[in-house]
């Protein structure tokens, strides 16, 4: 342990004590279910939009157990609009595996807690961290700009043989005094800095307790860091939406194929291009069909232009897709739907 080490972990755990995040609803708590649902809804999404989100997840499925036993279709339909909804799938049989492999109860170590459906090295040590203290170092993006830039670490992280590096360098810097106490506060520390205070854009620096030994700071460019040249591009896909409904309010939904777009979730019938949309109304209908403005849906490395297309038919027939069928005004709602779908359609979250 060198001095360094010492030295950084304490400005981390001394700066998040008095200038940190304590107001978050998963905070104040060892329970490693209620830590987990946090860490898994953070992933890729902002801590505004779960908090939305968390209460509402814990008052239907309030522990592990009982998310165990869920239908899977209800669990969709509270992630509905959180997005990546093969974290819901992921969680789903997390719980299952948490019931069936360690008898309700999460694994107290992150190599084990590896081994559960979801769960990466990063989320596996928050939780080993935040709940039982262990000496395990996480690396999201937002702490691998913090340690990067205070580091002067230059490596292309594209490259996984640096990545391992800054993963060696990470767990180097883990405090070793009273880590019960300082993990869970050193740990947030770092979160809490790379949401509030090393910003991607205008890092508050000023404001950093890192300051003095950050090399970014000292050289004026905190841009540069981290590295990372191979970047994906962005690409877009136009998809036409079948909105077909009868004269008693129900609507024709069809479940989603896993792998692809909206995997597993109920959706409108979607379609590469308004003909093969067209296709598969009855000739009689198409004077009925009505093209509503098209909205951009985005996805992590995708924009989806979203071309809604309305039908009513006088019957409660279509034939189109395997597994569709129509729901009523009062089933729907409550379904797992696309984000896009259900502001679409005009039913609350």
């Amino acid at each position: 342990m060198t001095v360094e080490a010492t030295d950084f972990a304490l400005r981390v755990v001394q700066w998040q004590t008095a200038h940190g995040r304590h107001d978050l609803p998963w905070q104040r708590t060892r329970d490693p279910y209620r830590v987990w649902l946090s860490e898994i809804m953070l992933q890729q999404t902002q801590v505004s939009t779960v908090g939305q989100y968390y209460g509402k997840f814990l008052a239907k499925f309030p522990d592990v157990a009982s998310l165990a036993v869920a239908e899977l279709d209800d669990v969709l339909a509270l992630w509905s609009g959180l997005g990546y909804y093969s974290r819901a799938r992921n969680l789903h049989r997390c719980a299952q595996e948490v019931m069936g492999r360690f008898d309700g109860r999460f694994p107290a170590a992150a190599a084990l807690l590896q081994t559960l459906p979801g769960i990466g090295r990063s989320t596996a040590a928050a939780i080993a961290s935040f709940c039982f203290g262990e000496r395990a170092a996480i690396l999201d993006g937002n702490v691998k700009r913090v340690l990067t830039r205070a580091l002067g670490f230059d490596a292309d992280l594209s490259l996984i043989a640096n990545e391992r590096v800054l993963w060696a360098r990470a767990e180097a810097l883990l405090p070793h005094d009273r880590p019960a106490d300082n993990m869970p506060r050193y740990t947030q520390g770092l979160m809490d800095l790379g949401a509030t205070v090393c910003l991607s854009r205008n890092p508050v620096c000023d404001a950093c307790p890192l300051a003095p030994l950050c090399v970014a700071r000292r050289e004026g460019r905190p841009q540069a860091y981290p590295v990372k040249t191979r970047k994906l591009k962005r690409s877009a896909e136009s998809l036409w939406l079948l909105w077909a409904r009868n004269h008693e309010g129900a609507i024709w939904l069809e479940r989603r194929p896993t792998p692809g777009v909206w995997a597993g979730l109920f959706c409108l019938p979607v379609f590469a291009s308004h003909e093969a949309l067209g296709a598969v109304v009855p000739a009689h209908e198409q004077s009925g069909l009505e093209s509503l403005p098209v909205s951009v849906h985005a996805l992590t490395h995708k924009d989806l232009h979203l071309h809604p297309v309305r039908l009513t038919l006088p019957v409660k027939t279509l034939t189109q897709g395997d597994g569709g069928a129509w729901f009523g005004p009062a089933q729907w709602p409550k379904l797992g739907l696309p984000a896009p779908v259900r502001t679409l359609l005009g039913a609350p979250l």
